[in-house]
């Protein structure tokens, strides 16, 4: 993986392999500057000194993850310097913004004391996206600026793709029947009643009152669309609950079969990029570089035709024009945005009553939840070095979350800080690794 240069001014340069690196860091004339992404800074060399080459940004985004790719591009040939996949937390902001307006929903209910409702007077700025799809935008534009200031960006490209939401439904849609759509003619529940043949799904009862049920529970993240409704009598639906339905009816594989076939997969994840594509790229374009776009096709053409494997980061590094590529068998950073904590100091049950206080202070014995550190256990059952990322206790007695395990009860006087917690955790993964 290539090892970002700055100048002694902080001026970025062109990367250098980590052989160089270590060379420079060796003989004193670089010093480290950030952990990860590890960069170095010189401490002979300005900018004018040096030659640059043009680099670019590539990226393709995605709902849950999205693919990013520094390269040297020249003509068409694309030689990868580093490879990057970013894990963004939108499902953890939807459930939090769920859990909060649930606990408003019942204080206001029960005629606890509140706040009068301000929804009268709220208004939304053009361009609003919901904080959930908002964070994708901003993230990735925020690891952009970075790039930025770590490497002589010269131009950006990004994928813009566009789903078509009905057809990947139905396949055979055309003319008239895109403005009809699934419930033409229909109220949902009387939709439901001709669709499931106006009996349960689960025990075939009719003449019965029929409730409306989530195949895959909104708990388990399930959605309202009519696909994932069906019809159920009262003790079938109480004796469901949330389960998976694999899991209610894994003595009845027929009519398992038979659900799932009427059942089609939520598409939150197409509908995620489909709504923030134009504001993610007007983001990119008004960092005032040149920025080229391609299609999701266009990505997979190349993708196919060089033989690249499928993840998110190579992805990224086939989008727009290219006829080689070269240096894609490098590891991939994997960053996971992980928030800077939360200013909700009570924990609350499933119910919203308080369980339990956070501390008013985030920072304990000069650490943080967040930091990366390292951990030298000199005796005991944890002796040894422990490098991760530290969950801090009042107590000082720290837990040190590593790639696969996480070692508890480390005392923080033999921990050392190695790069401030920034709201992103960090691992570096192999390309088979990667997400597909």
């Amino acid at each position: 993986m290539a090892v970002y240069v700055l100048d002694k001014s902080g001026k970025p340069l062109m990367p250098c392999s980590e052989k160089r690196a270590r060379l420079l860091l060796v003989r004193g004339r670089a010093r480290v500057h950030r952990l990860m992404p590890f960069a170095i800074r010189l401490t002979d060399r300005k900018q004018a000194e040096s030659l640059l080459q043009p680099l670019a940004i590539k990226v393709d985004p995605g709902s849950r993850y999205t693919g990013m790719a520094l390269v040297r591009q020249q003509a068409k040939c694309v030689s990868v310097l580093s490879l990057m996949e970013l894990a963004h937390r939108g499902a953890a902001i939807r459930k939090a913004l769920e859990q909060r307006a649930g606990y408003r929903r019942r204080r206001r209910s029960q005629n606890l004391r509140h706040r009068e409702a301000r929804f009268d007077n709220r208004s939304r700025p053009d361009g609003w996206l919901p904080p959930s799809l908002q964070h994708r935008v901003d993230t990735t534009l925020s690891w952009v600026q970075r790039l930025r200031r770590l490497a002589p960006v010269c131009e950006m490209a990004i994928e813009r793709v566009k789903f078509d939401m009905q057809a990947m439904h139905n396949p055979e849609i055309s003319g008239v029947e895109y403005q009809q759509g699934e419930l033409a003619g229909y109220e949902v529940r009387e939709y439901l009643l001709e669709k499931w043949g106006r009996c349960c799904a689960y025990c075939f009862a009719e003449n019965t009152p029929l409730e409306v049920e989530h195949i895959q529970a909104r708990s388990n993240g399930g959605s309202d669309r009519v696909s994932n409704l069906t019809l159920a009598c009262h003790p079938c639906n109480q004796r469901k609950g949330n389960q998976p339905v694999e899991l209610f009816l894994k003595g009845k594989p027929e009519l398992l079969a038979r659900i799932k076939a009427n059942a089609k997969v939520p598409l939150r994840d197409a509908a995620a990029v489909n709504a923030t594509r134009n504001t993610l790229f007007q983001a990119l374009l008004a960092t005032g570089l040149p920025v080229a776009t391609g299609t999701g096709a266009q990505t997979k053409y190349n993708r196919r035709r060089l033989g690249i494997p499928k993840t998110h980061a190579l992805d990224a590094v086939c989008v727009g024009e290219v006829d080689t590529v070269t240096g894609w068998q490098r590891p991939t950073l994997s960053i996971k945005a992980t928030g800077r904590g939360e200013y909700q100091r009570t924990r609350l049950t499933a119910h919203g009553f308080p369980r339990g206080y956070l501390t008013r202070q985030k920072r304990h014995f000069g650490f943080q939840t967040g930091d990366q550190i390292i951990a030298t256990v000199p005796s005991g059952k944890k002796a040894g070095v422990h490098k991760g990322r530290a969950a801090v206790r009042k107590s000082g007695s720290f837990n040190v979350q590593m790639l696969s395990t996480v070692i508890q009860g480390i005392h923080h006087r033999h921990c050392r800080i190695i790069q401030r917690a920034d709201g992103y955790s960090y691992a570096q993964i192999s390309t088979q690794d990667s997400q597909p």
